[in-house]
C-alpha cells in the first residue's frame, strides 16, 4: 500500500486536503492526523471493517477499546447516554485532552467499543482533527498513529516510520501541544473512575465535580485504551530515578551509566552518555515519547526517567513512564 504524506497549515488546513482525506474514511481508508495530545489513527467508527482496519495496521489487540473523535458536543447523545453530568464535563472540558466513558447506544460498534457495552468518546482541540471530522461528517475511531506497544507519536515522522505502507494517509501538522494522551473518566456509573490519567489534571476535574475520582480496580480498567497491554515502550530497558533517593540510580545500572540515556527536569547526579532535561513537567510530557525514540536510536543501553511532581499533567506523566517501565 501507498501511504500519502501531506502537510497543512494546522491553523488553516486546506479545504482541498481535508476532503481529499475525507473522501478516504468514506471509502474505509485510514488517515493519521495530529490532535492536540499525540497524533490518531482515524477510521469511520461506525463502519466495522473500517475500525478493524485500525486494529490490522497497529497490530492491536482487538478487545482494546478505541476512542471517538468528536467535533461537536452534540454528535455525542446519538452515540452514548448522556446524563447531566456527562453533559456539564463536556460543556466544561471540551474540546481538550477529557475522554469520558458512558453507556454505548447499539449505533456503535463493537469493534469500535472493544466488545464492551461503553464507549468511549472525545472532543480535540486540535484544528486539523476538528476540521477533518466536520468535514467527514461522522466520529472518527482514533487510537495513537504508531504500532501497538511503541511510544505513541507526537509529529508526522514518527507515524510516517511506523505505518508507512500500512495506511492510506498522514496529515502532518507539525509537533502536537501535549505529548501525552487523554484523561479518561467512566462516568457511566454512579460515581465517577479515573481509568487512565492524561493531558487533562485529574484535580481540575475532581474541583469541577466537588468529589474525588475514585482508582479502578482490574476489571473496571478494561473500559479505557492503553491500561491493559504493553504500551509506551522504547525497545530498550526504561528505569525510574527518584529525585529524593541520589543512590538509587547508581544501585540500578551499576557503573555503566555513560552508555544510559536520561530524561527529566533536574540535573543528573551523574554523568550519563546522553542527557533530555526539560525545564516543566508540561514539557517534559510533551517531551516523554519523542524521548524515548531519540534515545534508544543512540544504541544507549537504556534509559533513566525521572518521577516527576503529581501535580497537573504529572499524574498521566507517571503513568506513561511507569508502563513503560514495567514494559
Amino acid at each position: 500500500m501507498e501511504t500519502l504524506r501531506i502537510e497543512l497549515d494546522p491553523w488553516n488546513p486546506s479545504g482541498e486536503i481535508l476532503a481529499r482525506a475525507a473522501e478516504v474514511l468514506r471509502s474505509g481508508g485510514l488517515v493519521a492526523f495530529p490532535t492536540e495530545t499525540v497524533y490518531g489513527l482515524g477510521a469511520n467508527a461506525l463502519n466495522p471493517e473500517a475500525v478493524k482496519g485500525i486494529y490490522r495496521a497497529k497490530g492491536r489487540p482487538s478487545d482494546n477499546p478505541l476512542i471517538l473523535h468528536l467535533s461537536r458536543v452534540e454528535q455525542a447523545e446519538p452515540l452514548v447516554c448522556v446524563d447531566e453530568r456527562a453533559r456539564r464535563l463536556m460543556r466544561a472540558f471540551w474540546p481538550g485532552p477529557l475522554t469520558l466513558v458512558l453507556r454505548a447506544r447499539d449505533v456503535v460498534p463493537m469493534e469500535a467499543r472493544g466488545g464492551l457495552s461503553t464507549a468511549a468518546l472525545r472532543m480535540p482541540s486540535h484544528p486539523v482533527a476538528s476540521a477533518l471530522i466536520d468535514a467527514v461528517g461522522f466520529p472518527l475511531a482514533a487510537p495513537s498513529a504508531n504500532v501497538s506497544g511503541r511510544p505513541s507519536p507526537t509529529d508526522a515522522e514518527t507515524v510516517w516510520r511506523d505505518l508507512r505502507g500500512r495506511i492510506e494517509m498522514i496529515l502532518d501538522g507539525g509537533p502536537v501541544s501535549v505529548g501525552i494522551e487523554s484523561t479518561v473518566i467512566d462516568v457511566s456509573e454512579e460515581l465517577p473512575l479515573l481509568l487512565r490519567p492524561g493531558g487533562m489534571p485529574a484535580e481540575e476535574i475532581e474541583a469541577f465535580l466537588g468529589e474525588p475520582l475514585r482508582r479502578p480496580d482490574g476489571r473496571s480498567s478494561r473500559r479505557s485504551p492503553g491500561t491493559r497491554y504493553r504500551h509506551y515502550a522504547p525497545t530498550i530497558p526504561v528505569r525510574v530515578w527518584h529525585p529524593e533517593a541520589p543512590f538509587e540510580m547508581a544501585e540500578m545500572v551499576g557503573m555503566e551509566l555513560e552508555r544510559w540515556g536520561f530524561m527529566g527536569l533536574a540535573v543528573p547526579p551523574a554523568r550519563f552518555g546522553r542527557v533530555l532535561r526539560f525545564e516543566s513537567v508540561e514539557n517534559y510530557a510533551r517531551g516523554l515519547f519523542s524521548g524515548f525514540r531519540a534515545l534508544e536510536a543512540e544504541g544507549l543501553l537504556g534509559i533513566v526517567a525521572e518521577w516527576p511532581p503529581a501535580a497537573g499533567v504529572g499524574l498521566g506523566l507517571r503513568d506513561r513512564i511507569r508502563r513503560a517501565e514495567q514494559a
